[in-house]
């Protein structure tokens, strides 16, 4: 497994993968973090595409990627992640209406866990996944980066979630 680190506004970006694609982002902080393993091999000039396409996305130039991922994962996880995708920019959806996309509506707490456990954050849009009363929710990366992102995509957060942040 290649990776290397990149600058973003909510810290230090982890990008890892292979030939496959980009398998991995760990973020700076928070259960997000992903520590490269001795066997990897630290390329600097690995994954450019991705750090072009994070540093549009950081601009607000870009909302969609085009990256070749190589996620991993159970059938049901992957099937979470593939919803994921497809949450456009500016929108949220909950969990409750990811278990009814993936028709197992009974699953929520099931989604959660595999929201939780997505390898390509930011790129595979869990931080778009709010409570069903439209609280956030935890994020790999801390409350604070979600709110981040979420502000960045043109979400408004309520004031009150905003004032039990800070």
């Amino acid at each position: 497994m290649q990776y290397r680190y990149i600058e973003s506004p909510i810290g230090k970006l982890l990008l890892a993968g292979d030939h496959n694609g980009l398998a991995i982002i760990g973020l700076p902080k928070g259960k997000g973090v992903v520590v490269p393993e001795p066997i990897w091999q630290c390329i600097d000039d690995c994954f450019e595409d991705a750090e072009l396409q994070l540093n549009e996305y950081f601009a607000g130039a870009r909302k969609t990627f085009d990256l070749k991922l190589a996620p991993t994962g159970t059938e049901f996880q992957l099937a979470v992640l593939e919803a994921l995708q497809g949450i456009p920019m500016g929108e949220t959806r909950s969990y409750l209406q990811i278990a009814q996309q993936i028709e197992r509506p009974k699953a929520v707490r099931a989604v959660g866990a595999a929201n939780g456990r997505n390898p390509l954050p930011i790129v595979i849009p869990c931080h778009r996944v709010i409570g069903a009363d439209g609280s956030l929710t935890g994020f790999g990366g801390g409350l604070d980066a979600k709110l981040f992102l979420l502000e960045l995509e043109g979400i408004e957060v309520n004031q009150t979630i905003q004032n039990q942040l800070f």
